[in-house]
């Protein structure tokens, strides 16, 4: 099928509408009839016109709601001129990120449990995190390297920040009066201190 601007347009309607429908109903109730309804579609057949099955839904999902979120994240990043500016754009950018994007982070813990690899074996949180922390070991050793951050195990502290990061995002959507600001805040200090060099 050819890519026209009218396919994007709808293709991108209905993946809004399938995470609107996978954060407010979940995973297992969001069918193919609920995202119609929700798109404001006339048909089911619609979606299928555009996606093999759900999993290919699933799978644009994750796409885009990733490659956003690399997206802004790295803008961030890369504007910052030091190893330490860069760790702390990275903190503020994740954590931003999730706050002003809630219906694509509970749609991602949705899909989470149910995802699978090529061996038809369940994700587990390590393995969805393993990318994210290579990255991020990078930039640790690349602040150790010109001197700006201590010497520390760059994986270990690399997989603590992405669980303090990780953590808010559940955090934001099971409870309501969580005091984000401060959190983040303190992540950002708490981990400026932990890596800076002496």
């Amino acid at each position: 099928m050819g890519r026209t601007f009218t396919n994007e347009a709808r293709r991108a309607q209905i993946v809004q509408a399938a995470i609107d429908t996978i954060a407010d109903l979940g995973y297992a109730n969001a069918s193919f009839a609920q995202i119609t309804q929700r798109a404001g579609l006339s048909s089911p057949r619609m979606i299928s016109y555009h996606f093999a099955d759900k999993s290919d839904l699933i799978h644009q999902i994750l796409t885009e709601v990733f490659t956003a979120g690399a997206k802004y994240i790295n803008e961030h990043v890369l504007a910052a001129d030091t190893d330490e500016g860069r760790l702390r754009a990275y903190l503020e950018a994740n954590l931003r990120f999730l706050r002003e994007h809630p219906k694509e982070i509970a749609a991602l813990t949705e899909i989470g449990p149910h995802l699978r690899n090529e061996a038809n074996q369940a994700y587990t949180s390590t393995s969805a995190q393993q990318i994210s922390v290579q990255s991020l070991e990078k930039l640790l050793s690349q602040g150790q390297a010109s001197g700006e951050f201590r010497n520390f195990d760059t994986r270990s502290m690399a997989i603590m920040i992405r669980g303090a990061i990780d953590g808010a995002g559940r955090r934001l959507r099971e409870e309501p009066d969580f005091d984000f600001d401060a959190y983040t805040r303190e992540v950002v200090a708490t981990f400026t201190l932990a890596t800076q060099g002496s």
